[in-house]
């Protein structure tokens, strides 16, 4: 069984060798855009006739887009898919549609717990620009908090528990498994006070921290934010900065709605790059796409 026609409608980065398999299962040739389309009318005139559509987290398909595609029987979604409300697609009006809707995960996590540690270890040391401290410090003994401790926090935690930190998470709900392995659990509020690092990995449109957060939170210390937009409201986060020894780390997928001026601060540590992307991120997250759409036609 094959679709009759598959578009990928903006740049998701599948690897050649994904393409090839692409076409395989497809009776038509596949159309594939290098790029991002910027109206509704161009997302329609890419996708036209195509029953199955694949989509970066770039690109919205909303419900007026799906409702003008009668044919449209499968969205493969090239990134993570936690929920409708921090989906780029309107995923259960599609599901309500009867058009499948798949997304994949746990593709880009090494990177990112490899850019974190890099970064904070930078500096403790003081081996770029600034110093956090006015002595070097070590990661032991080093009181760190993530926040959100789904697949990237687990991973991070793992990676980080070697160096003998004083480790706590926030999350929705409980990890026993990870509290019994040393990472400590604490409610949000006085996880801020007490922790003096802090890494935040929440799903987009995700808002935890405005004036009352940050007034916990205090003064010396290091916010880090490799989520898909920002996890704070941008007018707090800007008086928290100007306090002295507070730094904060973004990376790409971190920073984006972050203002240019607070960009230009001179405590504020912005990647160009994305942290989870990867030789190794985009042959994982192409592998996942196509075993998505080959599991949905072997149903």
């Amino acid at each position: 069984m094959k679709f009759k026609k598959i578009v990928s409608v903006d740049h998701t980065k599948l690897q050649d060798r994904a393409l090839e398999g692409l076409q395989q299962l497809s009776e038509q040739k596949i159309e594939v855009y290098d790029d991002y389309p910027d109206s509704e009318e161009e997302i329609l005139k890419r996708i036209e006739g195509a029953d199955a559509v694949l989509v970066s987290w770039h690109t919205r398909l909303d419900e007026n887009i799906i409702s003008q595609c009668p044919g449209l029987k499968y969205i493969g979604m090239a990134c993570s898919l936690y929920d409708d409300s921090s989906a780029n697609v309107a995923v259960n009006y599609a599901r309500g549609k009867g058009i499948k809707v798949t997304g994949i995960k746990d593709y880009g996590d090494p990177g990112v717990a490899e850019f974190i540690i890099s970064e904070v270890i930078r500096l403790l040391h003081g081996l770029g620009k600034h110093q956090w401290r006015e002595m070097p410090e070590e990661l032991t003994g080093r009181k760190i908090g993530i926040v959100g401790l789904g697949t990237t926090g687990k991973l991070l935690a793992k990676c980080l528990l070697p160096f003998g930190p004083d480790l706590y998470y926030f999350s929705r709900t409980r990890k026993e498994e990870w509290e019994k392995k040393g990472v400590k659990y604490l409610p949000l509020p006085q996880l801020l006070e007490k922790t003096e690092i802090i890494s935040f990995h929440l799903p987009k449109n995700t808002v935890l921290l405005d004036k009352p957060e940050f007034s916990k939170l205090g003064k010396g210390k290091i916010l880090i934010n490799t989520s898909l937009g920002l996890p704070f409201k941008e007018a707090a986060f800007k008086d928290w900065i100007k306090e002295p020894g507070n730094f904060a780390i973004f990376d790409a997928d971190g920073k984006k709605q972050l203002s240019v001026e607070v960009e230009k601060f001179f405590n504020v540590f912005i990647s160009d790059k994305s942290a989870g992307w990867s030789s190794e991120t985009e042959k994982r997250l192409s592998e996942k796409v196509i075993k998505n759409l080959r599991n949905y036609l072997d149903q």
